[in-house]
């Protein structure tokens, strides 16, 4: 009986001595990098929508999803006949007008024969009146047929001032009506190639979304285009970590579609304007070896390596006490840290690479 007793106490002593064994590690020397975390999703680069100015019918699709497009390319036709009419009728207003201005029309033409004989009325008038003053200073004739002529040739200088102020001021109003009915014909026109939607960019048609005899209007797209070749990664950062971020940074990212395969980065762009529904800011990159087959909407995740350093000594973040001490042989000793990342901290003083570290309960 004692000796079964005993044997008992022996494996309770055992078993009690494993059970408060605490599981120790020496740190590690190598390359730790500190990297900040993002979700990210794959886009054309020069991505956009394309829109009418227009409303009408659609006409017709002139591409299809996936077709390569070139820059002012013709994508998509509105059916609207308001816009023809009035380019055809700006179009006759406007040759009226020059024909006006240009004097091949009667207005113009009235108005400089009647300054022709308004000049040899004047120049008539002039010679009567002169010859009579000459006879008046000689005292020969009356009064009358002085103040007569005088009258009569003042009268038609003042016709033929008339006229002439006439016409210059029709002329004015002619040349004014060219440049109305020239803007009017013009923003007619642009109206009327309003109705082909063209691409503003060497890209890729990536979604149209409306379809033959559909209402089309200012406020729906109608279709989505990009560049077909180059692709950027959209990146949401927090914003606790936004100012850590710098242009050229590398980043590396996984795609799902990729299997976890790492690709390189860098990044070009950082958006100033926070987005207030999730607290998060905006970067961009482009990738530095990207796969050979991408889609828009492509989501994956994304570490972007603030530091690195070669030959530091760190020790897994579990092993920090208050994340500032670690248990050892001798007790709890205060550390300075270095750079960390989600798993390890640099050490930069306080211990040493032989000291054995315990991990805390």
């Amino acid at each position: 009986m004692n000796r079964t007793f005993c044997i008992f106490f022996l494996l309770l002593n055992l078993h009690l001595s494993c059970a408060h064994k605490k599981e120790a590690i020496f740190p590690s020397r190598g390359l730790i990098t500190e990297s900040v975390y993002s979700s990210v999703t794959v886009q054309p680069d020069s991505l956009y929508q394309a829109y009418a100015t227009v409303q009408g019918i659609l006409d017709a699709n002139l591409v299809e999803e996936g077709d390569l497009v070139s820059k002012n390319e013709a994508i998509l036709k509105i059916t609207n006949t308001a816009p023809r009419l009035n380019a055809e009728n700006a179009a006759l207003t406007y040759q009226l007008a020059k024909e006006n201005y240009q004097g091949n029309a009667q207005l113009l033409k009235t108005l400089k024969n009647e300054i022709e004989a308004a000049t040899l009325k004047i120049n008539n008038d002039s010679i009567n009146y002169y010859r009579q003053k000459n006879l008046w200073n000689q005292s020969i004739g009356s009064k009358i047929e002085y103040d007569t002529k005088y009258l009569t040739y003042q009268l038609s200088s003042n016709t033929l001032k008339q006229l002439k102020t006439k016409y210059q001021q029709t002329k004015n109003e002619l040349s004014t009506q060219v440049k109305q009915s020239k803007n009017l014909y013009e923003n007619a026109t642009v109206l009327l190639k309003d109705h082909t939607i063209v691409s503003k960019i060497d890209g890729k048609v990536y979604a149209t979304y409306k379809n033959p005899g559909e209402l089309v209007n200012t406020m729906e797209p109608l279709a989505t285009i990009g560049n077909a070749t180059v692709f950027v990664l959209e990146m949401l950062v927090d914003e606790v970590d936004i100012v850590k971020i710098k242009k050229g940074q590398s980043v590396l990212v996984t795609l799902d579609a990729y299997n976890q395969k790492v690709f390189e980065a860098s990044v070009h762009k950082i958006y100033p304007k926070k987005d207030q529904r999730n607290q998060t800011f905006t970067v961009e990159a482009y990738f530095k070896n990207h796969p050979e087959i991408l889609y828009p909407g492509l989501s994956g995740e994304a570490n972007i390596i603030i530091a690195s350093k070669d030959n530091s000594l760190y020790i897994p973040k579990e092993y920090l006490i208050e994340n500032q001490r670690v248990s050892t042989e001798n007790g709890e000793i205060k550390i300075v840290k270095g750079i960390e990342n989600m798993e390890y901290v640099e050490i930069v003083s306080g211990l040493e690479e032989t000291t054995q570290i315990y991990k805390p309960d």
